[in-house]
């Protein structure tokens, strides 16, 4: 008899012990099994964190010295004989100063000194943003020799005021040809405004200029 509770009690002490085991094991398994998911988690990210590309902006500034996006030959162009037919027509202007003597001429000299020096400093820009030099040596209707210069320079009151008109009215005359070629053929829509706007106030300095010389 007491054999038998001896034995009995040992079955009941190693089923005991058992299950212990298998309790202790199945949390330690539970246990590693999460924290390699933890772990398995955080690399997945990290991984995902280094891999992924820095925001570059690189939309940002696309339309530095560009005006309105896409631009052609005859935008780049426009922009390159404007400048410098504009940079004249502001010489001319500065001989103004102590020689004119008409108030109507005085006011035109202040209007193309208004106007033209920021459209030059807007096609500069453009022509930075296009990736484009400012000069490419083309040839410009309506640009004063350096007779025509030096002949306005030796002029004063009247004389000037004469000179100024018949140099200017053609200098304008050039210049609106060339805004016209860009108002048909350019492809940005801001350098075509700015070739529609030259077209419309020089046309009609034009005509004030010539309603000075008929009265001079």
């Amino acid at each position: 008899m007491r054999a038998f509770t001896n034995r009995t009690t040992r079955k009941i002490a190693l089923a005991a012990a058992l299950a212990g085991a298998g309790l202790l094991l199945t949390a330690c398994g539970t246990d590693g099994g999460m924290s390699g998911m933890d772990h398995g988690g955080m690399s997945a990210s990290s991984s995902a964190t280094a891999s992924a590309p820095a925001a570059t902006g690189a939309g940002s500034g696309s339309g530095s010295g560009s005006a309105s996006g896409a631009f052609n030959d005859a935008d780049v162009m426009f922009a390159q004989m404007m400048i410098p037919h504009h940079q004249q027509a502001l010489e001319m202007a500065k001989l103004a100063d102590g020689r004119a003597e008409d108030p109507e001429v005085k006011k035109l000299v202040a209007a193309i000194e208004q106007a033209q020096d920021p459209e030059i400093r807007k096609m500069k820009a453009w022509l930075k943003g296009w990736g484009k030099p400012e000069s490419a040596g083309h040839s410009m209707g309506g640009m004063m020799s350096d007779q025509d210069m030096k002949d306005l320079a030796a002029a004063k009151g009247k004389a000037f005021d004469r000179k100024f008109a018949e140099l200017m009215i053609a200098h304008h005359d050039g210049a609106v040809a060339m805004a016209k070629d860009e108002q048909k053929s350019g492809g940005d829509a801001t350098a075509k405004k700015l070739a529609d706007d030259v077209v419309r106030t020089q046309s009609a300095e034009i005509a004030r200029l010539k309603k000075i010389l008929d009265r001079l």
